[in-house]
């Protein structure tokens, strides 16, 4: 008879309370449909537990406790939610923040003069030694092509036989490159 009376108390409880529950619940989580769900699930673990109800003198107050405890785990749930999204907003505004400091501090002149300067030492790297020697000391180390041809013991023709040799290869190495390039020459014979 304890059992049945449970049940119908459980179901009476349900239908005579169950809006000031959800708008308990909803005081608190502020959001109705989640508040309607923690209700829901209240009176069905009350239901699951009928048998265990007995000995509870107010199942009202006991349906009241569950509900309140499922609203304080959905509130940590969001809390936790709300850190983790927090955090990944903090990750991405720190990204983008670093984004836009490395780009503030970026000198296209400077970064495209090292693309060229890179582009410049692969291409003496690929340079015959006695061709790559000679437009080095040329161009690098400011000797004229009779000081070069003396330290050498090559003829000028020979010079300026490797110099023509070696911006042949720079010139297609840097097709793309061409007016930075001419710069980069003229910056190198000032």
């Amino acid at each position: 008879m304890g059992k049945t009376r449970n049940i119908m108390e459980i179901d009476q409880i349900f239908m005579t309370h169950r809006e000031r529950f959800v708008r308990f619940a909803d005081s608190y989580v502020h959001h109705i449909e989640a508040a309607e769900d923690i209700v829901s699930e209240s009176f069905l673990h009350c239901w699951e537990q009928r048998n265990n109800l007995i000995e509870v003198n107010d199942i009202a107050m006991y349906m009241l406790v569950i509900v309140k405890n499922r609203c304080l785990d959905y509130l940590r749930r969001e809390r936790v939610r709300d850190s983790i999204t927090e955090d990944m907003l903090s990750d991405r505004e720190w990204e983008l923040t670093m984004r836009i400091t490395s780009l503030e501090a970026c000198e296209p002149e400077t970064l495209l003069r090292n693309e060229v300067q890179k582009l410049i030492d692969k291409a003496l790297k690929q340079m015959p030694e006695k061709t790559r020697n000679i437009f080095v000391m040329n161009r690098y180390e400011w000797k004229s092509y009779q000081d070069i041809a003396q330290e050498t013991g090559l003829s000028i023709k020979s010079i300026e036989y490797h110099i023509s040799k070696a911006l042949k290869v720079l010139r297609h190495e840097l097709k793309d490159y061409m007016p930075t390039f001419l710069f980069a020459l003229h910056f190198l014979n000032s």
